[in-house]
């Protein structure tokens, strides 16, 4: 569905917006993510909606052709995960298409689309992500700093709680002072961003190679290389029910495996060697809380 707009409204580049998502026996979330759309776009007149499943053998995409905002969809065939879902939605959009790439498992709140998109009217920003909070209204800390051998040896032996949050070297931001204002990140967790046209030409598609996971890390990585930045808008807020991988030992051997191999493709042998042995080491000593622990050290010994 497109919407056609008014000389008022939205301005920035005047591009349309494409919103994207992908599909994999998403039934459960569905319905709710499309309805989120309704108010979440609000003051964006030219958009469409691009699904994209990847065969799932759930209502899907039954879901997807009868809701009332009318959703394209893309049947990629076989479930080529994320970054092939999201580069076979792609595949079928304009060059010059503004992305608003959500996970389904997303609620978009109230204009908040717009803000993203507003702030992409600045040259230098090529991604723009929103405030992310659980379904519960709490913030989630969604801002990181590039992985290295600092952030991993933090994670690691210091943890994500509070003191390997006061010491604030760890890979992800836990400082609560960082979002409460617009700044900037090296990347942040990839279920809410917003693309811009230019960012989409210097940068391409996204690699398939990593299935689900550190997709988004690669995508943004590269997006800094291209002279871009990623922008945090704080006033753009969505819901995010995620937390699999915490739950899902074979999702949590996912994860942890593409950050070894993420970090590997980055970097020589010798500190690619230290990032491996933190990620051993942070798992190995947690691997008595549970099976996602196990399949994470498993997966962290083994990745190759």
């Amino acid at each position: 569905m497109a919407g056609i707009g008014n000389e008022e409204a939205w301005q920035p580049g005047r591009e349309r917006l494409s919103v994207v998502t992908v599909t994999y026996n998403s039934s459960r979330h569905l319905n709710a993510f499309l309805d989120s759309l309704q108010t979440g776009l609000d003051g964006i007149q030219d958009f469409e909606i691009v699904i994209a499943d990847n065969a799932s053998s759930d209502d899907s995409i039954a879901i997807a052709l009868s809701h009332p905002v009318r959703p394209r969809v893309v049947s990629v065939g076989w479930n080529s995960g994320y970054a092939g879902g999201i580069n076979a939605a792609v595949a079928t959009i304009g060059r010059d298409s503004t992305l608003l790439v959500l996970n389904p498992d997303v609620r978009l709140l109230s204009g908040a689309a717009r803000l993203l998109v507003d702030r992409l009217a600045d040259p230098t920003v090529g991604v723009a992500v929103p405030k992310i909070l659980d379904e519960d209204g709490r913030l989630t800390h969604s801002l990181r700093r590039e992985p290295s051998v600092r952030t991993a040896w933090t994670d690691a032996v210091l943890g994500g709680g509070a003191l390997g949050a006061w010491v604030g070297t760890g890979e992800k931001i836990s400082d609560p002072t960082r979002y409460t204002a617009d700044g900037f990140a090296d990347w942040a967790e990839g279920s809410a961003m917003a693309i811009s046209a230019r960012a989409r030409k210097l940068v391409g598609d996204w690699d398939e190679s990593f299935f689900l996971y550190s997709e988004e890390v690669d995508y943004m990585r590269r997006v800094r290389a291209a002279g871009l930045s990623i922008a945090y808008v704080s006033g753009a807020e969505v819901i995010h029910i995620g937390g699999e991988s915490g739950t899902n030992p074979f999702l949590s051997a996912l994860l942890t495996r593409n950050r070894v191999q993420y970090y590997r493709r980055h970097h020589g042998f010798a500190l690619s060697a230290l990032f491996q042995l933190a990620v051993v080491l942070g798992e190995g000593v947690r691997v008595g809380m549970g099976p996602t622990h196990l399949a994470a050290l498993w997966a962290a010994l083994t990745a190759l």
